[in-house]
């Protein structure tokens, strides 16, 4: 089982089947102008739709770092139901390392952040596209969470070598609860071809659903590569390897990947801490 195992699944093995199988990946990016006030996050600068580097801060993860919880605390034992978000996500509502703490120890994990628009860790098996490509909305915080200090020269929330990243998350807001939950909607969506792919190709597990108050919910559903994958769907009883979910929070939506091996368990705890953030 692959529950506490500190390690990251190699997302190269994927992107080399991915071609092999000529997929037609559209990875167009393309720059959104971020709202007021939100110097600290400078948009990325990615893709040929713009050319260039990414420009990104990034840092160490210190003990002690972590910016304050919700009422609820993350493994859900708060007597205090949370409440679903208002008002502008900021780097406040992303997932901090400490969640990873138990698998990769505090003081491991390097963090980086940008603002803008960009593909979203949508499956490649339903071609990549951006946040404003699915959902015609306007840019997002992406947080990058690395084991290494090396990036993407196109993303800097992206790792230079993919096993070294521990997961990456996406979140905005929207005028509305109702419209967060209709973006949360439209995200899973995405994703949920990816449960049915041909024997041998990497899929994700069944969808199992979070709920932490009427209007704070998420969707998971685990990754298993495809040597697990022999009728073309996820195999029953076995652990998976990381995964994705679907975030909503009030007016706050968010997509959060994992790609650390995480079994069932640490899963749900990383998407619960995710969520109560959010």
């Amino acid at each position: 089982m692959n529950g506490g195992r500190a390690v990251v699944r190699p997302r190269s093995a994927v992107a080399a089947l991915v071609a092999a199988a000529a997929l037609g990946l559209a990875t167009g990016r393309f720059v959104l102008p971020a709202p007021p006030g939100a110097t600290a996050h400078p948009a990325a600068r990615s893709g040929a739709a713009v050319g260039g580097a990414s420009q990104g801060a990034s840092a160490l993860a210190t003990p002690g770092g972590s910016v304050p919880t919700p009422a609820t605390s993350a493994s859900g034992s708060g007597s205090a139901s949370p409440t679903g978000a208002t008002g502008p996500v900021t780097t406040a509502n992303l997932l901090e390392p400490a969640a990873f703490s138990q698998e990769f120890g505090i003081g491991r994990i390097h963090v980086t952040d940008r603002y803008g628009d960009g593909a979203y860790a949508n499956a490649a098996c339903t071609g990549e596209k951006t946040l404003a490509q699915t959902l015609g909305g306007r840019g997002a915080h992406f947080r990058g969470l690395m084991t290494s200090p090396r990036s993407d020269p196109d993303d800097p929330t992206v790792a230079a070598e993919r096993d070294g990243q521990v997961a990456r998350e996406v979140a905005a807001e929207t005028p509305s609860p109702s419209r967060a939950q209709n973006f949360a909607e439209r995200l899973l969506l995405e994703e949920e071809p990816c449960q049915e792919e041909p024997p041998g190709h990497w899929v994700y597990g069944r969808t199992t659903p979070l709920q932490l108050a009427p209007d704070v919910t998420a969707s998971w559903m685990g990754y298993y590569p495809g040597s697990l994958n022999t009728t073309g769907r996820a195999p029953e009883g076995k652990e998976p390897c990381g995964g994705i979910a679907v975030l909503r929070s009030g007016n706050h939506y968010g997509v959060l990947e994992v790609h650390a091996c995480l079994g069932t368990a640490a899963m749900e705890r990383v998407v619960r801490t995710a969520l109560s953030q959010l």
